[in-house]
């Protein structure tokens, strides 16, 4: 069967077997769904009675909450490409009416839109006569469309995991006693980063979800709490985060009011609203909640129950990631992959093919030029040719010195570049003067190495130029690349290579271009934060080896 862009899946199986199915499940739905997956959850629901099944509402139990952990962590090892989300429409406790108001017999007097219209149905529900293969596919396309809007004439799958294997396990897990429920709240709320939306962040929504009966509060970590994250500067940005996050809650419960907030301090508005009753917290959170727990009797309002959830593994972690799945860990898999796409380059000759690889003074720029040079590629070392252009007999050479006097010549009539260092600090428009005469001589300088490289059938060049993007260099490369690291590391660096203080070392990169706003204009974005073998794995994965480059309307791939 061919693949399907949005699929949901409509779970039967009783709650206390469906731990040992979904992974299963789960394999067999990722060949058929390859990029949204809904999960609805109906067990006991039987689609082949003869009689057509409609949605009623399920308690909310704690084996539920533990469903939704173990589901995300399967997910996340099994199909971690596939975006899922447990809807939780039709998951609500009978004494949960709002304003005492009577609770619907029914969760979806209406289908419920979806972000994402699914095209394919598919089900856990055991086949026992195959003669019932029709009745029961047809059963559960009418549900569906019952519950919620879809595709016109949705197909739908019955998957067919080794269940067989698994019933003797289901009959020993059966539980003597009826589930326990689960207390829910009238007001929840729960923060984060929320950055790159992944498997732990939509366990710690969902379980908010499904612990809340009116209101989920959502604080968001805004530009006061990102400063200490890890690759800050590849963080999204907070309308994107929040715009991500109204439709995943949308989706999962849109029966909730929903409250996103910007997040200033650790703790927002948790500790000053009144009619907030329960907090939900991870394992590595729960001192915070503590916290806001203290905050709030010191204003005199009630402790917050804390509902505390597991974190979930990351199976594919590395020795420089945490082991659980976070967000930072996603960030340091992006370094190193083509984050944009390039710009149009038809105004630029297809080979040699020229990476303008640019970064702040310590962000280890030069070292990945290095490692790029070993791999084959021709190293312009814009620094050096930066000192070329101030040789006597040069253009520059005669301009410089009419523009600032030949006071600043050394006594061999060499350019003391302190000297004009000094005459040119802390005044823009002479620094602008300067930088008007020595960067179109040293761009002239690339362009002529570009072209020598090309007579000398040479495939890749790389630009090393520390003011690619000030200077408007982009117009001759093909991929823009950054290095970046925190500004605490780059001081350090600086002051141990220069000899400079950490006042100096601080001016300096305050006079450059931010990494966040050079990140803003890279392709790739590269770290030499971590060991240098973490470096050279992130170039390995790069663009080097491989590169795709349009010409003649075909595709040509280079190795070098």
């Amino acid at each position: 069967m061919s693949m399907f862009s949005t699929g949901i899946l409509v779970l039967t199986s009783p709650l206390h077997t469906l731990p040992l199915r979904i992974a299963p499940v789960l394999t067999s739905a990722a060949q058929l769904v390859e990029r949204t997956l809904y999960v609805h959850l109906h067990p006991g629901l039987n689609l082949g009675s003869g009689n057509q099944p409609r949605s009623v509402f399920i308690p909310p139990v704690v084996d539920l909450s533990t469903l939704i952990n173990r589901l995300y962590s399967n997910a996340a090892d099994i199909c971690a490409h596939l975006d899922i989300k447990v809807l939780l429409t039709n998951v609500r406790s009978l004494s949960a009416a709002c304003n005492g108001a009577a609770v619907p017999n029914c969760p979806f007097p209406t289908p419920q839109c979806l972000s994402h219209s699914p095209e394919v149905v598919l089900t856990d529900f055991p086949l026992q006569d195959p003669g019932q293969s029709h009745q029961i596919t047809q059963s559960l396309q009418k549900y569906t469309g019952q519950c919620y809007v879809c595709s016109p004439s949705l197909p739908s799958v019955l998957l067919y995991p080794e269940l067989m294997k698994l019933q003797e396990k289901e009959e020993q897990e059966k539980p003597e006693n009826q589930a326990e429920s689960l207390e829910t709240y009238s007001d929840v709320v729960v923060g984060g980063t929320f950055d790159r939306l992944h498997g732990a962040h939509k366990t710690l929504l969902n379980i908010s979800c499904l612990l809340s009966n009116r209101r989920c509060l959502i604080g968001v970590c805004d530009e006061a709490m990102l400063k200490k994250k890890v690759l800050t500067e590849l963080i999204e940005p907070y309308s994107l985060r929040v715009q991500r996050l109204h439709e995943f809650l949308q989706d999962v419960k849109p029966s909730l009011q929903l409250e996103i907030v910007p997040l200033d301090d650790p703790f927002g508005v948790s500790i000053v609203d009144p009619l907030l009753q329960c907090i939900v917290v991870s394992e590595e959170t729960r001192l915070g909640g503590e916290a806001v727990n203290r905050r709030r009797i010191e204003n005199d309002l009630p402790p917050l129950v804390i509902h505390e959830i597991q974190l979930l593994k990351d199976a594919y972690h590395t020795e420089s990631e945490e082991e659980k799945i976070s967000s930072s860990s996603l960030r340091s898999r992006l370094l190193g992959t083509l984050l944009t796409p390039p710009k149009d380059t038809s105004h630029l000759p297809p080979l040699p093919y020229v990476i303008g690889l640019t970064g702040g003074s310590g962000s280890g720029k030069s070292s990945i030029a290095k490692q790029l040079e070993a791999l084959g590629a021709v190293r312009i070392d814009c620094d050096k040719l930066g000192h070329e252009v101030y040789e006597p007999g040069t253009a520059a050479y005669h301009k410089v010195l009419e523009e600032f006097g030949s006071d600043i010549l050394n006594e061999d009539k060499t350019i003391n570049r302190r000297a004009l260092g000094r005459k040119v600090f802390g005044n823009q428009e002479r620094l602008k003067a300067l930088t008007h005469i020595v960067w179109p001589e040293i761009a002239l300088l690339v362009k002529n190495t570009i072209s020598q490289a090309r007579q000398e059938g040479k495939q890749v060049c790389v630009m090393d130029a520390a003011v690619l993007l000030e200077a408007g260099w982009t117009n001759m490369v093909h991929e823009v690349w950054v290095t970046i690291i925190p500004e605490e590391e780059a001081v350090l660096r600086i002051t141990e290579r220069d000899g400079v203080t950490t006042e100096d070392a601080l001016r300096r990169l305050q006079s450059q271009w931010s990494s966040a706003k050079q990140v803003r204009r890279a392709n790739v974005v590269l770290s030499t934060l971590w060991e240098p073998e973490v470096t050279h794995k992130q170039v390995k994965h790069t663009s080097p080896y491989q590169y795709t480059v349009y010409v003649s309307l075909k595709l040509i791939f280079m190795t070098f």
